[in-house]
């Protein structure tokens, strides 16, 4: 269990932000209270946008998120982490590949493809036994696509949901991936290019509209 209290690379909870983020949100009499605290700062205080380079190891990096205000999942799931571990829960990072059915034609254009892998979200230690918890889509975000916001307790596990607000099918999960004390991007890194060819000729080039301001 100490490793998953321990600063990362990328789960990087030594951070000063990242520290000063944790103690302003952690707020609670236990951990499952602050787990719950934390989960909705970043869920909702960090947007979330899959335009970034993800040749950049940064992107990657809890601190980086928190300090943009942005991040894609990974990004948003390994500063949850860091901020988890911060305040003393023991926290890791878990992947999975998913199929959007409701991507937007701008994300299926970018990345040649409806599934995401390496779907990333944070798993925390409480009451005896690991909970996931999927801090990606802002609430904003949510209600800007009609897509049901994901809460969380700290007791059930907070996954995507297979329907949108409408009944529409939505998120499917196909492959676990696993659970890592810190963000595995070497390996993440290799199968992102491998499947998203097309994401990684557009290298650095930025799309004309930031995601999420325009639906569809």
């Amino acid at each position: 269990m100490r490793e998953y209290l321990e600063p990362a690379r990328y789960v990087d909870s030594a951070h000063p932000e990242v520290a000063a983020f944790a103690a302003a949100h952690a707020q609670g009499g236990d951990d499952r209270a602050r787990a719950v605290a934390l989960y909705y700062a970043v869920r909702d205080e960090i947007r979330y946008n899959p335009f970034l380079d993800f040749s950049d190891d940064a992107v990657f990096r809890g601190s980086v998120c928190l300090e943009t205000g942005q991040g894609f999942c990974i990004g948003k799931a390994a500063l949850l982490a860091a901020c988890g571990r911060a305040a003393g829960i023991p926290s890791r990072v878990g992947f999975a590949d998913v199929k959007n059915h409701l991507t937007t034609p701008a994300l299926r254009e970018r990345m040649g493809s409806d599934l995401f892998i390496y779907h990333g979200y944070t798993e925390f230690h409480l009451e005896g036994r690991w909970v996931k918890a999927t801090p990606a889509f802002n609430r904003a975000l949510c209600d800007r696509f009609r897509v049901k916001p994901l809460e969380f307790d700290g007791r059930e596990d907070s996954i995507f949901h297979p329907f949108d607000a409408d009944e529409r099918r939505h998120m499917e999960y196909l492959r676990d991936r696993g659970s890592h004390a810190d963000v595995p991007v070497e390996e993440i890194t290799r199968a992102f290019r491998e499947a998203y060819p097309v994401l990684y000729a557009l290298r650095g080039e930025a799309p004309a509209d930031t995601f999420g301001e325009k639906a569809g």
